[in-house]
């Protein structure tokens, strides 16, 4: 069998799994958001925090909620890493210095999981699995919540009260992302991967030298990572490690887990908006896009250009032989069309256009299918914006699900599409302007030039991964690329909640025959051209000076 035709059918597996998870799971977290219950272990939690989930939230409130809890989760994460040589199994690694202790509380608290250190020769058992993994579920569940409000806010008529921040966070948390969590780390474990709290084990010699390993409780927070969009991995090599994705079955399984949230979500709001065709066309926008850039992907990593990728088969560089080119593709733009930021190969070892396809991936916004929560409430933002230009060439005033779009609608929309390219573009301008910045890039020219916007790329749009030739590890890029993580994360949930609340006040319009159908493909395909058009002429001058000018010299 053809590397090719093996590729081909691990992406038909992959669609049939999500195909069939993708009902049950929406419907279930329809039913979660909506439930009025609540169970024992969450009353508990509501009373330690001292939160009653019946009590309905304005925007403002909500917002409040979000900001609070996530400040509490960075100091508290910050303080663990910087006490971490007194904490009991610490493996014996000493305290984290003060920018990098910032740059990963940062980091795991706005669910990007960017790493700037290596994690077997830095974190202890205590600060992974009682800082960090924890940090996978809350941050994934901080997400998940404002997603539905936003959901809500399109449901709703004549209130301004979008639920409550508290409950919606333990509920994503208790009821969607644990149960999930648990299977999928047995699944895991049964494929290979450790799960235990052993110390470093000297493993033999290597290269004239000793090789060590620790252990650790890999597989359960393998599985977050991959489920909460989240990335951080473990061990430096992320899912590139055999303790963490041990065969091509695990390999796949991982993408089921990065990609499942996301999709099902589009059902879930598709059922709590009373129409499960708007969740079909929003799901259609996401497969397109996702679709699309993996077979492009593919094509490029697959395509022979002289005697060394004939023999290998391909742009093998920087792959896993038992992956493949297939397997790290599929992974590549999963993992960057989701704010997951995983990776199972090095991205820049990659071709100049497999390369810039990653870096696209992340530039769209993580809208196809995105992050859990951000990326549904990110293609809303999109569809909106798509609404308002069909509005504008027909004459007529864009609506959307009932709601008309107005002057103060579109405004939080434009400064929500806006704040990520302001600080990727910002911040990359300022670094290659500086001499001490790129004195970090391990290449010259296009190359170089490309691992610094990947960087903020990745900060800014909540993803994590890394181009993997750049030392992040300074002062300046731990410093700047937490803030790009903090403000990219933070401030457009700002303008998503203005925005729910501002729909949720609104009474329904009616819809009459020059109401834009939007669950046709008509309107679909009109939302993923909005989408790539927008991307295009933000980012393109910047990707003409990186990737495209590498792609075309090669």
């Amino acid at each position: 069998m053809s590397p090719q035709v093996a590729g081909l059918l691990q992406l038909t597996a992959l669609i049939a799994a999500l195909a069939l998870a993708y009902r049950p799971l929406g419907d279930y977290m329809a039913r979660v958001y909506s439930s009025e219950k609540n169970y024992r272990p969450e009353k508990w939690i509501y009373k330690a925090v001292g939160a009653n989930p019946a009590a309905e939230m304005r925007w403002p409130a909500y917002l409040r909620a979000v900001l609070a809890f996530s400040a509490v989760s960075v100091l508290f994460l910050y303080l663990m890493q910087r006490v971490q040589g007194s904490l009991p199994g610490s493996l014996g690694f000493s305290s984290i210095d003060p920018d990098q202790a910032f740059n990963t509380a940062a980091s795991f608290v706005a669910n990007t999981n960017w790493q700037s250190y290596y994690g077997e020769q830095a974190m202890g058992h205590v600060v992974q699995t009682g800082g960090l993994a924890v940090q996978n579920f809350l941050s994934a569940a901080v997400g998940m919540a404002v997603a539905v409000a936003l959901v809500r806010g399109f449901a709703r008529s004549r209130t301004g009260e979008l639920g409550n921040f508290w409950a919606d966070l333990v509920r994503g948390t208790v009821r969607i992302l644990l149960p999930i969590s648990v299977i999928g780390a047995i699944v895991l474990v049964a494929c290979g991967a450790i799960q235990n709290f052993s110390g470093i084990h000297e493993v033999g010699q290597f290269m004239g030298g000793t090789q060590e390993w620790n252990g650790g409780a890999v597989a359960s927070q393998e599985v977050i990572k991959e489920l909460g969009t989240n990335g951080g991995g473990y061990f430096n090599a992320n899912s590139s490690h055999p303790f963490e994705n041990p065969n091509p079955f695990s390999n796949l399984f991982e993408i089921f887990l990065i990609l499942l949230i996301p999709f099902a979500l589009t059902r879930t709001f598709g059922r709590m908006v009373g129409s499960l065709k708007q969740g079909y066309a929003i799901l259609g926008a996401m497969a397109v896009i996702w679709i699309g850039f993996t077979a492009l992907m593919m094509w490029t990593e697959f395509a022979h250009r002289g005697p060394a990728f004939e023999i290998a088969g391909g742009a093998m560089e920087g792959k896993e032989t038992r992956f493949g080119i297939a397997g790290s593709s599929i992974f590549a733009v999963a993992t960057t069309l989701t704010s997951t930021g995983a990776v199972n190969s090095f991205h820049s070892s990659y071709t100049g256009f497999g390369g810039g396809i990653t870096m696209l991936g992340m530039q769209l916004g993580e809208i196809a299918p995105g992050g859990v929560g951000s990326g549904l409430y990110g293609m809303l933002i999109m569809a909106i914006i798509a609404v308002f230009i069909a509005g504008l060439m027909v004459g007529r005033t864009p609506e959307y699900l009932g709601k008309k779009i107005g002057t103060r609608q579109i405004k939080l929309a434009a400064c929500y599409i806006l704040v990520t390219p302001a600080l990727v573009l910002g911040f990359t301008a300022v670094a290659m302007a500086l001499p001490t910045p790129a004195d970090s890039m391990t290449n010259a020219g296009a190359h170089g030039f490309s691992e610094i916007l990947y960087a903020y790329t990745s900060g800014a749009n909540n993803n994590g991964s890394a181009f993997a030739g750049l030392n992040a590890d300074t002062q300046w890029f731990n410093t700047t690329i937490g803030i790009a993580m903090l403000l990219g994360r933070f401030l457009p949930m700002v303008f998503v909640l203005a925005l729910a609340g501002s729909l949720a006040e609104q009474k329904p319009v009616p819809e009459t025959a020059g109401t834009l159908r939007t669950d046709k493909p008509l309107y679909a395909g009109l939302l993923v051209g909005t989408i790539l058009i927008i991307t295009g002429l933000t980012y393109f001058p910047a990707l003409a000076l990186g990737p495209l000018a590498e792609g075309l010299a090669s």
